[in-house]
């Protein structure tokens, strides 16, 4: 490496760092959280507040350079704003549920916290992913802090019970994912992932893993015994019923369909006709393979997810060797899931009459664009972790090399457009906190790989994975409820 491409790296690091300063919040003279995006060329709109999912990005690389301080503060003002009460109003947020966002308010010189939990947003989305993300962050916090004081307090106690307790309570569901409207995640506008998408899934076994290290006491016993009999029950479901590698596909192509009783094969009653068997066939490597965006009733959704996916690998839920079949597929169809810019939210976009009936024709996801198949250079850390994983650490050390090239130049945007990732956004914010967190944790994880146990777990004993999939190919019954 040249001496002028070193001292480029540590200028763009440098104009990151003061990025990500100024779009610190604080509430009474306290850092609490970091804004959606600087961006002062615009109308705000809701890009002024603190979001839950965004800022899980900049409270990582707080916590690796030891400012506690902010995420701490962070974890405590959201759980304030948790309702703690059931409603009888059906439009106003249940009880457990932690807001999308929240902003800070002045009235009178008194400054209050105001919390949207999808009321203000666009289509009145419900924040499914913020309760487990807070749940996990909570955790993560009390690894790299080496201190649990904070998560054994009575409140957050309570916290991450009504948490569970909302995830945990019985449904008109029979399987042991989590059953979550479309938009629910990171993808909030629609895009046909209603149902079991496998974003939340995996955000749902790290957050059922994180509070089953921190949840104490007789009064938790109910929820620490629903969430040993449900782990090993969701592990094994996502890893035999989300795979895609070429002999599940040729384990798929043969299915027969409207089986009945415990003998069936084909659970969910795939038509094997409804997947794209011809690109499918070309776009597998060998020796790669991923998990699906989504399963259920005649459903198999094959677009391949990347945060669902990298996150699969972090948190241990997928297996060493489906771990290794991931990034296999991500270094063999490297032009079509990170091209120039790490990298794609998901792959293939939805086009022609299947854009127009899954989005409604939502002018912002068009065809390579925003969620559908936009490149998002916040899932570069989740890309370097995953290498750093993987110990594949040069995917994580090629992709940064990309991203330095260009985000600073093109002032830290949402997201990018076009099939590699050429275009800047035509709606994307400038200034865009998680964009800049992201880059900064990605070098982070790639300088010092130490820090992957803030987000990972041991994997699961395999007998109990290997017992959870027995039970399942006997019985569809309900796996657990509270």
């Amino acid at each position: 490496m040249q001496l002028e491409d070193v001292v480029t790296i540590k200028d763009v690091e440098k104009k990151a760092w003061e990025a990500l300063e100024k779009s610190i919040i604080y509430y009474k003279g306290h850092p609490i959280g970091t804004v959606a995006a600087y961006d002062m060329s615009v109308e705000a709109l809701n890009y002024d507040q603190c979001f839950i999912r965004d800022f899980v990005s900049s409270a990582l690389i707080f916590l690796m350079k030891g400012r506690t301080d902010i995420v701490r503060n962070f974890l405590e003002v959201t759980l304030n704003l948790q309702p703690k009460e059931n409603q009888l109003d059906a439009y106003k947020p249940g009880r457990g549920l932690m807001p999308a966002s929240f902003k800070v308010m002045s009235d009178s010189a008194q400054e209050y916290l105001e919390a949207d939990f999808g009321e203000h947003a666009i289509a009145r989305v419900t924040p499914v992913d913020c309760c487990l993300w807070w749940v996990i962050l909570l955790r993560t916090y009390s690894v790299a802090t080496k201190d649990f004081c904070l998560a054994y307090r009575p409140d957050f106690q309570q916290g991450i019970r009504l948490i569970m307790e909302l995830c945990l309570a019985t449904r008109f569901d029979m399987y042991p994912t989590l059953l979550v409207p479309d938009g629910a995640c990171m993808i909030d506008r629609r895009f046909g992932i209603s149902g079991h998408p496998l974003e939340i899934q995996v955000l749902f076994y790290a957050a059922l893993r994180a509070a089953r290290e921190m949840l104490i006491g007789a009064e938790n016993e109910n929820i620490i015994a629903a969430i040993d009999n449900r782990l090993p029950l969701l592990c094994g479901h996502i890893r035999q019923h989300y795979w895609i590698d070429m002999n599940r596909l040729n384990a798929i192509y043969r299915f027969k369909s409207e089986e009945y009783g415990k003998g069936a094969v084909n659970l969910f009653n795939i038509y094997a006709d409804s997947l794209p068997y011809r690109e499918l066939d070309k776009w597998l490597p060998r020796k790669g393979g991923y998990l699906c965006g989504n399963v259920g009733p005649s459903q198999l959704d094959t677009r391949f997810f990347s945060l669902g996916n990298l996150m699969a690998v972090i948190t241990d839920l997928a297996t060493e060797e489906q771990s290794q079949a991931i990034m296999n597929l991500i270094e063999a169809r490297w032009e079509d899931l990170v091209g120039d810019m790490p990298m794609k939210i998901c792959f293939p976009a939805v086009e022609n009459e299947e854009y127009k009936i899954i989005t409604g024709c939502d002018p912002k996801n068009i065809p390579w664009s925003y969620h559908n198949a936009g490149n998002w250079p916040v899932l570069m850390w989740m890309l370097a972790a995953a290498a750093v994983k993987t110990r594949r650490v040069h995917i994580a050390q090629q992709a940064f090399e990309i991203a330095q090239a260009r985000l600073l130049e093109d002032e830290w945007p949402e997201y990018y457009d076009g099939k590699s990732g050429r275009l800047i956004g035509k709606q994307a914010r400038k200034y865009q906190t998680w964009t800049i967190a992201g880059f900064l944790l990605a070098k982070e994880l790639i300088d010092n790989p130490t820090h992957l146990p803030l987000m990972s777990f041991e994997e699961l004993p395999p007998e109990l994975v290997s017992r959870a999939c027995e039970f399942e190919l006997s019985s569809l019954e309900t796996k657990s409820c509270i």
